[in-house]
């Protein structure tokens, strides 16, 4: 075993999923002591190669170096054998065990399981001051904040004696600065010798904390580059194999009359706990409200109610002068057709059906429109011809109209979905998470497609986890933390740090109040 070996070291790896090639030849080389990012499109191929190292999958062919010398890795038990950990983007946790509890899991030491614990929980308090990745390990999982869940996740991995730690979007659920913190972590496990592989797809955080960068492309490997001699912008190209606009250019909001007024909305869910409290706002024409805040603080919930999908507990909602709550037309059918328009923010669950064909599932919801009906019978002709419209129009890919949805990419897929919504012109439109597992380029048309729409003079409210996104194309940002709006400020004043502290619970008034004191 060579000292100079890399950490890590893959050669002409290549894994297929019947006809799908999803890695050809990747050659990949990750220095020790290092911090490397690798990036793609999705659909590029980097969490399949990812969970080849780490042993979910097996390599058709090619070949595994760890410091030097050549692994099989046949399972992820190998895979940790060998010293690599992986924190994934949805955590392996049990919820209901104690943090402790979930790091020794499967790993106990022992017929005598005191024993075991007393000596993990030694060692874990060793690692916690080493990296500085502090956590009570009495706590019950469930009830921590996201950040230290995934504090625990890292924990995990080290206490099984990981050397190479691979991350999966791992910022994915952290407040700015919860995410910074994270940066601080893995800037401490550099620098104890550890090698730190980031899958993300912010670029911003590539520049930030890694030391070299890989780029793939359709199951290619197309460019390994130190970060420090690249930027943004030429990693986008890489990524997408032509000039991308990282940033939205538009002109500033010309907000016109209120479309929807919001007032003390109030929901309980079905073992009566409160998601929405008292909300309190106003969608107007021509503008762009971004909802932001970490996932499960009841944005969801607001789209479902805005959107006649969920009934509220209390409270008023008007669209266009017209009280919906408690009246008939407050159903989700009833609501697209006086004017409002919804992209749901699981296009699996509620804006496809993945067995449908293209041009059913784009007329899903306004299937009983004259143009689409003929008779008693749907006009199939019309059907697929407004389909082939919205894929040219939409730059949907294949452009197969009669492809099952399940065969879309999800970028295509999600531009499907908008297709569908944006063309029936609506007044209003809810958009939720509008470029989730969206490729980069089709990000920059999506953002261009709403901002056409604000400039037509639409009302739009669009909810996003990601903050870049809604600091990049809202006018107005409200944010949202267990179920209430803790502040709201036009976007031309919004910072991450600001907003930040809002998504995690800090209320702007009590923020200035403090500044001021």
């Amino acid at each position: 075993m060579s000292e100079q070996a890399p950490a890590l070291e893959l050669r002409r790896v290549n894994k297929s999923f019947g006809p799908v090639h999803a890695n050809r030849d990747i050659s990949l080389s990750v220095d020790r002591g290092s911090i490397h990012g690798i990036v793609g499109e999705n659909g590029a191929g980097k969490s399949t190669l990812m969970s080849i190292v780490y042993g979910f999958y097996e390599a058709d062919s090619g070949e595994i170096f760890v410091k030097g010398d050549r692994c099989d890795i046949e399972n992820p038990q190998s895979s940790i054998k060998a010293g690599i950990g992986m924190v994934h983007q949805h955590f392996m946790l049990v919820d209901t065990f104690t943090v402790l509890e979930n790091i020794i899991l499967g790993v106990e030491g022992g017929f005598r399981l005191a024993d075991g614990m007393t000596a993990a929980r030694k060692e874990l308090i060793r690692l916690e001051k080493e990296y500085a990745l502090e956590v009570n390990v009495d706590a019950i999982v469930g009830d921590l904040p996201v950040g230290l869940r995934q504090r625990v996740e890292i924990l995990k991995a080290l206490y099984r004696g990981a050397e190479i730690l691979i991350l999966d979007e791992p910022t994915g659920v952290l407040t700015p600065q919860e995410a910074d913190h994270l940066f601080r972590i893995l800037d401490t496990l550099r620098e104890q010798g550890k090698t730190v592989i980031l899958i993300t797809h912010k670029l911003r955080e590539i520049m930030a904390i890694t030391d070299n960068v890989s780029v793939m492309r359709r199951g290619e490997m197309v460019a390994h580059l130190k970060t420090s001699e690249t930027s943004q912008a030429a990693l986008a190209e890489l990524m997408v194999g032509r000039s991308v606009l990282l940033q939205v250019e538009k002109e500033p909001a010309a907000p016109k009359d209120t479309l929807v007024s919001i007032h003390g909305l109030n929901y309980l869910d079905a073992d009566d706990v409160p998601r929405l409290k008292d909300i309190n706002l106003d969608i107007r024409a021509g503008e762009i409200l971004g909802i932001a805040g970490v996932s499960g603080n009841g944005q969801s919930e607001l789209l479902e109610v805005l959107g006649g999908i969920l009934t509220p507990t209390s409270g008023s909602i008007r669209f266009k002068d017209q009280e919906l709550v408690g009246s008939k037309a407050f159903t989700a059918r009833n609501l697209r057709k006086i004017g409002l328009g919804h992209v749901p923010e699981d296009r699996h669950r509620a804006g496809l059906v993945l067995s449908f064909s293209a041009n059913e599932c784009a007329i899903l919801g306004y299937h009983d429109k004259p143009e689409f009906n003929k008779g008693l019978r749907l006009d199939r002709r019309a059907i697929v011809e407004t389909c082939e419209a919205y894929i040219k129009k939409y730059d949907v890919r294949p452009p197969d109209p009669y492809l099952t949805a399940s065969g879309f990419s999800g970028g295509n897929q999600q531009k499907l979905v908008l297709a569908r919504e944006m063309e029936q012109n609506p007044d209003v439109l809810l958009v939720g998470q509008p470029t989730r597992g969206v490729d980069i380029g089709a990000i920059e048309f999506i953002h261009n497609q709403l901002i056409k729409m604000r400039d037509a003079g639409k009302a739009i409210l669009v909810v996003s986890v990601e903050i870049e996104e809604v600091m990049s194309i809202a006018d107005r940002i409200a944010v949202m933390f267990d179920g209430e709006i803790v502040g709201e400020i036009a976007a031309s004043e919004a910072t991450e740090t600001r907003l930040g502290l809002m998504m995690a619970g800090v209320r702007e008034n009590a923020r200035n109040k403090k500044a001021a004191g």
